[in-house]
């Protein structure tokens, strides 16, 4: 120990001595080789000076002093690295900034001359690095050369750029540029080593139409501390946290994503605005002949098409090849079904009102269509020249057929799980420039080296000691939480962990008779918990069940993605959808026709799926606008379907309730008679929240007739066909009177005659007159296909 303790101080007197720096005036400079050659800004927040990139490369650079990790926020040099000695950064007595290299060569400099007798550079308390004379003349400023970040009161301009870095380890330039286009919309651009694209906004919308304006001719865009961003495109939005003061910053990150982070404190940033919900709409995402597929625990996932290896394990951005060369000759070539799955941009031809065999031999004809993309719907044809942009999304509604030779074809199994890799991870990749160390003391090194080998054997023992005393201990909890974990696909939290997501269960977004759901924040992420009442079930109980919703995958159905079971805790953490409930946007009256229909088709779906195609029979029971949710696109989601009933298909003839489900106003008359319960009752409750999207009117919004004992939600039920069964309403006309009037008569007759058709049906007493909710998914696509 004594060894050791010479050791540290032998190290403290080799360190050369020096301070920070406030401002760096004529003549004076900062070294590679001093730590502490900073600059500070007044307030403490910001700091400029040499920045680590690499083995032996360093960048001048500007970070945020706050917490453990460093956030830099602007690079001098962020694509030619100086060496780790003998580089510095000088202001010269003629006003010039410039960084030098060991061997003597100017990498970069501002460009400025001055006669002033004083020219200083000051980091300021905004984090603008400024370079001016003592008449106070702005001569150079970082402000106006950011790199891949932009901070309050800095403005982005025609003049200038955000390009993301490479990785999360490579600081040089990426292939993601935010800038100002010709026509004065702001846009992100993918720039990549094969192809380019514009990919925000969406390129297949006019200006107009994404809520942008080219009438304009600035060119400036910037935000505020409270977190309200403006562009003179018209483009405005604020932060899920905005109207505090909090320190942000905008990023356009290496991922290509836009993103706004907010600074929570202790080193802790949050995401509280970004460009782009799903990261595979981003351009360039996993390169060309490779598929995007997002999952929320793992981030974006790429994976090479089948008979394609990647070109570069290190970098996603080359994409794949393949392996294999496809001939010309037809009778050699064959067409691989890639489902749902989509390839943006580089159509060789659209060709709509195609078949599949058309389609197939427009494609085989040529020998620049490496594939094509088809779509039922509309049947329509692109063919391919390049296999960019992939993406495999299960609410896409068409398939992608890729050429490949007929010998030596992969099979595929629309499972994409067991080619995925992560390429948010990122294997660090070294930087090409290169740099030779200076010749050290061979002595002193070998010295060093003895002792710092003997402090390290001491250091083992004593660690060895202490593992020998807790080593059973950890054996047991590491056995454990491997099979919880092994149980089940999602991740268990901790109770003070959902506590501390959600502010301590502060911000109520939703209530039921199962529990309360908060909105909380895990992972820079939005997250809806729903915390269950006390629950009385044994932990095991909970798991199997948690586990047996882990099943079920829909695009219609809610996402879980967690889950909590300790004491008598048990909560469960689900995707947070934007828009909320189907209840309060009827109450707001946010919702088009266009919104509705396609609310009606998609909650179908999902019960249709509960019902009869996943692998356990799944009564939801509780059917109602409040437990259907709506993410950004407006696309609903079957929520609180979990916990409700599941039983084994074998079960179904004799199915056993405890006690009644269901909130009144929505419940079958099976409930109330005591009558065997089937997948019908599921079936009444859509048919009452069709009628009640079509009339804008609750269950309990009409009073029931005298009748006391009349079931709450007949009255509306009895109010629609009293309108249909009057003599006095002929064609339409009836139809026309039940129809909510904040449609304001904007909504398609024949289509609406369907809906409605569909919701009686669906809200008969005779529960075997009832359809299926797959029968109603195709009476109501049928009816799509009529109009």
């Amino acid at each position: 120990m004594g060894l050791l303790f010479f050791l540290v101080l032998c190290l403290g007197l080799l360190q050369p001595s020096s301070s920070a720096y406030h401002l760096l005036s004529k003549g004076s400079s900062l070294s590679v080789e001093k730590s502490d050659d900073v600059l500070i800004s007044p307030n403490g927040l910001f700091s400029a000076g040499f920045f680590s990139v690499g083995d032996n490369a360093y960048c001048f650079a500007i970070w945020i002093n706050r917490g453990s990790n460093i956030t830099v926020v602007w690079m001098a040099n962020r694509d030619q690295p100086v060496n780790g000695r003998g580089s510095v950064l000088s202001l010269l007595k003629d006003g010039n900034l410039i960084l030098t290299d060991a061997g003597q060569a100017v990498l970069w400099s501002t460009s400025t001359v001055s006669a002033a007798a004083s020219v200083q550079l000051h980091l300021l308390s905004t984090g603008n690095l400024v370079l001016n004379t003592s008449d106070n003349t702005t001569l150079w400023e970082s402000f106006d050369s950011p790199t891949d970040t932009l901070l309050p009161q800095q403005v982005l301009t025609r003049n200038t750029q955000l390009v993301s870095s490479r990785s999360k380890s490579n600081y040089s330039s990426g292939f993601y540029k935010l800038y100002f286009d010709n026509d004065n919309i702001l846009r992100l651009l993918f720039n990549g080593p094969i192809v380019s694209g514009i990919y925000w906004p969406f390129p297949w919308l006019v200006s107009w139409e994404a809520g942008r304006s080219t009438y304009n001719d600035s060119r400036t865009a910037g935000f505020d501390t409270l977190g309200f961003f403006s562009s003179t495109d018209d483009l405005k939005f604020s932060t899920a946290d905005a109207g505090a003061v909090l320190l942000r910053r905008l990023t356009l990150d290496f991922d290509g994503n836009l993103r706004m982070y907010s600074h929570m404190g202790a080193g802790v940033w949050m995401v509280s605005w970004q460009a782009m919900i799903d990261g595979c709409r981003i351009h360039g995402s996993c390169g060309i002949n490779s598929l995007c597929s997002y999952n929320f625990s793992q981030g974006r996932m790429c994976s090479c098409l089948p008979g394609f290896k990647i070109k570069d394990l290190t970098d996603w951005a080359y994409g794949c090849e393949p392996n294999f060369e496809v001939s010309n000759n037809g009778s050699e070539v064959e067409f691989l079904q890639l489902l749902h799955t989509e390839f943006f941009g580089y159509d060789k031809g659209y060709y709509p009102d195609y078949t599949l065999e058309e389609c197939r031999a427009e494609c085989l004809q040529s020998s620049d269509c490496k594939g094509f993309q088809y779509k039922l719907e509309g049947r329509q044809c692109y063919c391919k020249t390049l296999l960019t942009n992939g993406r495999h999304s299960p609410d896409f509604k068409g398939d992608t057929y890729i050429k490949t030779r007929k010998a030596g074809v992969i099979t595929y199994t629309n499972s994409l799980k067991d080619v995925y890799l992560n390429c948010s991870v990122k294997i660090p990749k070294q930087l090409e420039r290169r740099y030779n160390k200076k010749h050290e003391n061979k002595t002193l090194s070998s010295f060093l080296w003895f002792s710092c080998a003997l402090g390290g054997v001491e250091f083992i023992c004593i660690c060895s000691v202490v593992v020998c005393l807790f080593r059973n201990r950890q054996q047991s909890g590491t056995a454990v939480q491997g099979y919880q974990l092994a149980g089940t696909r999602f991740r268990r939290f901790t109770y003070s962990e959902l506590q501390k997501a959600t502010g301590n269960f502060s911000d109520v977004i939703g209530r039921g008779a199962g529990g309360v759901v908060y909105k909380g924040v895990l992972s820079n992420n939005r997250v809806a918990v729903k915390r269950l009442n006390e629950a009385n079930q044994g932990e095991a109980e909970f798991l199997a069940e948690v586990t047996t919703i882990g099943r079920l995958n829909h695009m219609n159905l809610i996402a879980m993605l967690g889950y909590c079971a300790e004491g008598k805790h048990r909560l469960l953490v689900y995707e947070y959808m934007e828009h909320g409930s189907l209840a309060d946007n009827l109450s707001a009256h946010a919702l088009d026709w266009e919104k509705r229909l396609c609310i009606a088709v998609g909650t179908a779906r999902g019960l249709a799926y509960l019902h009869e195609e996943c692998l356990e029979w799944v009564l939801h029971c509780d059917v109602k606008p409040q437990n259907i949710l709506l993410d950004d696109n407006y696309q609903p989601k079957v929520a609180d379907f979990g916990l409700s009933k599941l039983l084994n298909r074998g079960s179904m003839k004799d199915p056993s309730f405890s006690q009644i489900r269901g909130t009144r106003g929505y419940m079958a008359p099976e409930w109330v008679f005591n009558l065997p319960i089937t997948s019908k009752v599921d079936v009444y409750s859509y048919g009452i929240v069709l009628l009640e999207m079509i009339t804008g009117k609750s269950p309990k919004g009409i009073s029931p007739d005298n009748s006391k004992e009349e079931l709450e939600e007949r009255s509306l039920v009895r109010w629609v066909r009293d309108k249909k069964n009057d003599e006095a309403s002929a064609n339409n006309c009836w139809i026309e009177d039940i129809v909510d009037p904040a449609l304001d008569g904007h909504y398609d007759m024949g289509k609406m005659r369907i809906l409605v058709e569909v919701a009686m049906q669906c809200v008969e007493e005779d529960k075997p007159a009832r359809p299926t909710m797959r029968q109603v998914v195709q009476m109501l696509l049928q009816g799509e296909n009529e109009f």
